[in-house]
């Protein structure tokens, strides 16, 4: 797939995107992430006392005796964690990956505008790709776009020059949503690669065009970061 350039939206009505207690969110992963941290931190005699205190075997050299320690705290801790209802799966997921201005290095002082707005709506439960949306945004920064930008992404100076600016394009978007009735009759939540969709790019774009942050994009998915946690990468 393509390389990407980064950036992300505005309101429904009714939404309620409050993270899922399904995913790596949930406080149980951050306990067992302090954790985690004080095992790091312990002795090899310190590891071999905790394991007898716990009836586990206690050979092994220190890399070993920590795993074995971590892996039986983490049970421990997702074994008192409460039954997770199956009612509390959102209804959809709503993916995101934005494509935005830049330059070669992306030099800091560099003010990354979106270009490309899409969203894949996924239906949990079918696990089935029900709609898109998909639109370009013209930036008014940097209106023209670099060379490298343009290889990067694939998006060309004709396609943005022909687009609508972000505000037009958000509206679009928030539309889109209330006429499929997420945070109505559906409940839904944003997905993304990393964080910097929402909390870095959405911010900055929200301040150039002066809107207010949307409510729905307080709270998403994080896939790079459940994925880490759950292949342990």
């Amino acid at each position: 797939g393509r390389q990407r350039c980064r950036i992300s939206d505005q309101e429904t009505n009714g939404e309620n995107s409050a993270a899922s207690s399904n995913d790596f969110s949930d406080p149980v992963y951050k306990e067992i992430a302090i954790t985690n941290g004080y095992i790091n931190r312990m002795t090899r005699e310190e590891l071999r006392s905790k394991l007898a205190e716990f009836k586990l075997e206690t050979r092994g050299v220190k890399d070993v005796l920590k795993k074995r320690l971590k892996n039986y705290y983490k049970k421990q801790k997702l074994m008192q964690k409460e039954p997770t209802n199956g009612n509390s799966y959102y209804d959809y997921i709503c993916i995101v990956d934005f494509e935005a201005t830049c330059e070669e290095g992306n030099p800091p002082e560099f003010v990354h505008e979106i270009i490309e707005f899409p969203i894949v709506l996924l239906n949990t439960r079918t696990l089935e790709i029900e709609d898109t949306f998909q639109q370009y945004v013209k930036p008014e920064i940097n209106p023209k776009l670099s060379n490298f930008c343009i290889s990067l992404t694939g998006i060309t100076q004709d396609i943005v020059d022909k687009a609508d600016t972000f505000p037009q394009v958000l509206w679009n978007v928030v539309e889109w949503m209330r006429q499929r009735e997420l945070g109505t009759k559906y409940t839904y939540s944003m997905l993304t690669d990393g964080s910097s969709d929402m909390s870095k790019f959405l911010n900055i774009q929200c301040r150039i065009n002066r809107i207010k942050y949307p409510s729905f994009a307080k709270k998403w998915i994080n896939i790079r970061k459940s994925y880490g946690n759950f292949y342990k990468v």
